[in-house]
């Protein structure tokens, strides 16, 4: 029989009846004749009120430690359902990242898969059960507990779809597919029918909520299909794959990420001396702009998402230990990124880009541009309104 791999997010699980429904949607694939293999979240705000947790003991907690208490809110999750399955008839298993077989590097918080062994996975399948797996976390070669970042899940489930030769990778949220804009920002959004990898990857690492940025890549590499839709009820998704033909060049969507950490560089902080120290403690940038030339810039900015940071509030009193005054640390800073293949084929986009942020009195900081993104950092304030005007300008609506 074929094999599909379903995953679902937090709030698809967020509950004992919203285990009921996803048990009831897993029950259906199996009688459809398929062998099935959930990958799950951790239930709700599960993993924010660990993380919080751990912050009113330490400020800083140590990786290692919020590795392993991280990776308790999926566990709930996989043998909830599990429960659940049972009570309909179905027999099922539930196994722990490392169980499965994910195994990662060594760096905690923000591991990456390097080998799925799913041998269990395999076993348990040919007895005829349901196997559910604890997203978002795995084994170091060093046999420590790790965790994949956020939306880490999702990387989970499809690389158990290239380990596994599934048929296809689900991944069930509150929306159907991806869409042009967050809806509730721009209410003229619309779904998107299909996304190719590289498009899909842009939107999710600036800031776009519905896929993982690395799972993206990690099925770009191995030709696995993702399929993005409702955990609620029926709808056609959003299928993300490589396309065939010539490159469609349009903007596809345009998102906004809120949560930044801009750091400011004076001329007396050597740029490659800033950017070791960041590399030293896994913090990557999203953009980087310069005041002037860049051999003799005032001033450097590089714009960071906060949920890539390891304890903020630990790295920006090494800074101040570091640099002193010479760098300073902003949060009332954002991004609004607009992806499409060849995007900038022509100055067009980025021309009414810089209108629609002038027309709204937004002063854009710095301005990212690449063969599928163009990014403007502006103040928090503007995000939205910005957002839904370079949406209306460049899509329409």
């Amino acid at each position: 029989m074929p094999i599909v791999v379903q995953k679902y997010g937090g709030s698809s699980v967020a509950d004992v009846e919203k285990i009921r429904r996803v048990a009831g949607r897993v029950k259906d694939k199996r009688d459809a004749g398929y062998q099935v293999v959930v990958v799950v979240s951790a239930m709700g705000d599960t993993t924010d009120e660990l993380l919080s947790l751990a912050k009113s003991v330490s400020a800083d907690p140590p990786r290692r430690e919020l590795d392993m208490l991280l990776t308790c809110g999926e566990r709930i999750s996989m043998a909830l359902l599990s429960m659940a399955l049972q009570e309909m008839g179905v027999p099922a298993i539930s196994f722990t990242g490392s169980q499965s077989g994910i195994i990662t590097n060594d760096a905690h918080a923000q591991a990456r898969i390097v080998e799925v062994r799913p041998y269990r996975i395999h076993d348990e399948l040919a007895r005829g059960k349901v196997v559910i797996v604890a997203g978002y976390q795995g084994v170091s070669y060093k046999k420590e507990v790790t965790t994949l970042g956020r939306g880490g899940s999702d990387t989970t489930a499809v690389a158990l779809a290239a380990a596994l030769d599934a048929e296809a990778c689900e991944i069930y949220s509150d929306v159907d597919g991806v869409f042009s804009a967050d809806p509730r920002v721009v209410p003229d959004a619309r779904k998107l029918e299909s996304l190719s990898y590289d498009e899909m990857q842009e939107l999710a690492s600036a800031g776009a909520k519905v896929l993982n940025a690395q799972a993206v890549e990690w099925a770009k590499a191995r030709g696995i299909a993702i399929l993005a839709r409702t955990a609620h009820g029926q709808g056609s998704g959003t299928v993300v794959q490589e396309l065939a033909g010539p490159a469609d060049n349009r903007v596809k969507g345009v998102t906004a990420e809120p949560e930044m950490a801009v750091l400011s560089a004076s001329e007396q902080v050597r740029l490659e001396e800033l950017l070791e120290f960041l590399d030293a403690r896994g913090v990557r940038g999203r953009t980087l702009g310069f005041d002037g030339p860049p051999g003799g810039a005032k001033h450097t900015s590089i714009a960071v998402p906060l949920a890539d940071i390891h304890g903020p509030e630990a790295l920006r009193r090494e800074l101040s230990t570091r640099f002193g005054d010479a760098v300073s640390w902003r949060e009332d800073l954002g991004t609004v990124t607009c992806v499409g293949v060849g995007l900038n084929a022509d100055w067009a986009p980025l021309r009414r880009a810089l209108v629609a942020a002038e027309e709204l009195g937004a002063r854009v900081y710095a301005v990212h541009t690449s063969p599928l993104q163009l990014t403007l950092l502006v103040d928090k304030a503007h995000l939205k309104p910005l957002t839904a005007r370079v949406h209306k300008e460049l899509l329409g609506g």
